[in-house]
């Protein structure tokens, strides 16, 4: 969707320079999804479009992963007149559900993220919910980078921007990202 891309660009939200994405893998670009979204009338806007594609699925809850996710969420459930809660990191690196949130048996969610690389988070947020016996009927992103390698979640997989961003192991850099600082603007 260009109207999503040039609302990055816009807002400064669309970096370009040497960075570590939460993967561990090197980019020229970073989608800082946070710039975009605290401009509440664009949060509401963008994540409103992705709310039109996540509720033609049956869900009751939006799940998102912290910390990332947790404004698209609340957003994508305030359009769909939903529950929202998160999962968070646990201290070892993964993610729980916590501060009194319950997934019931049989409970259908959307899971809703701002960007993903390879899909890690929404890989674990998926799983939390069917560890609870809870039921995962979509997931979506504001910007799905992978390029088409994400893995299957076991469910349809929905985004407003897919792009194929390039990205480097940390052991083979090209050369003009060898010689350049890498920066970690994510929320790690």
């Amino acid at each position: 969707m260009n109207e999503v891309l040039e609302l990055f660009r816009e807002t400064g939200a669309l970096l370009n320079g040497h960075f570590v994405l939460r993967s561990g893998l090197h980019s020229r670009e970073f989608f800082q999804c946070a710039l975009l979204l605290q401009d509440a009338a664009i949060a509401a806007r963008v994540c409103g479009w992705l709310a039109d594609k996540l509720g033609t699925h049956e869900a009751t809850t939006v799940i998102s992963p912290a910390v990332g996710g947790i404004i698209v969420g609340q957003e994508v459930a305030r359009h769909l007149g939903k529950r929202h809660i998160f999962a968070e990191k646990d201290g070892s690196g993964g993610l729980v559900i916590r501060r009194g949130f319950t997934i019931k048996p049989g409970e259908k969610f959307l899971v809703a993220e701002d960007v993903v690389t390879r899909g890690g988070r929404v890989q674990e947020t998926i799983q939390i919910v069917r560890d609870h016996g809870g039921i995962v009927s979509a997931a979506g992103s504001i910007v799905d980078r992978s390029g088409g390698s994400l893995p299957d979640f076991g469910c349809p997989f929905v985004s407003l921007v897919q792009m194929n961003v390039e990205t480097f192991d940390p052991e083979n850099l090209p050369e003009d990202l060898k010689g350049s600082t890498a920066v970690k603007p994510g929320s790690k």
